[in-house]
């Protein structure tokens, strides 16, 4: 039996929402805060590419430690260490804030016409008060 996957409907996104997604997606977790705000895919994407950042960064930390440690209690000498995981977990990591930024930008402009479209939407359907005629007259039948 298959199984149809259709995509959520997405609710409107408030300014709140859009707002915490930035702060989130910005200086917390890169994606996190988009996944709060109901983009999955890009949210997952960031997340993932983040987190794959932060471990590649990591080894090459432990690996440097591990060296400094043979250092203190041994006689082995310092090889220079390789550089490069280094450099490519940080620009995994980058790309993802970046990714983060343009999508919490995308938000906050959803945002924004969101409330626009709320706000046209109020106004042609708010009915303006009737105009008092202090006249005297009875007010004309249709």
């Amino acid at each position: 039996m298959l199984m149809k996957l259709s995509s959520p409907s997405r609710n409107p996104v408030s300014h709140t929402t859009a707002r915490n997604a930035l702060i989130v997606n910005q200086l917390a977790t890169p994606g996190l805060g988009s996944i709060i705000a109901g983009r999955w895919l890009a949210g997952l994407g960031q997340l993932a590419l983040s987190v794959t950042g932060f471990v590649m960064i990591a080894v090459w930390f432990f690996k440097v430690i591990v060296q400094y440690y043979g250092l203190m209690f041994g006689e082995e000498q310092p090889r220079l260490s390789k550089m490069a995981l280094l450099e490519a977990g940080a620009i995994l990591f980058a790309l993802s804030w970046f990714w983060s930024l343009v999508t919490s930008i995308s938000l906050m402009r959803e945002a924004s016409r969101n409330s626009l479209e709320s706000l046209e939407s109020f106004e042609t359907e708010h009915i303006s008060p009737p105009v008092l005629d202090l006249s005297g007259k009875p007010p004309k039948q249709p």
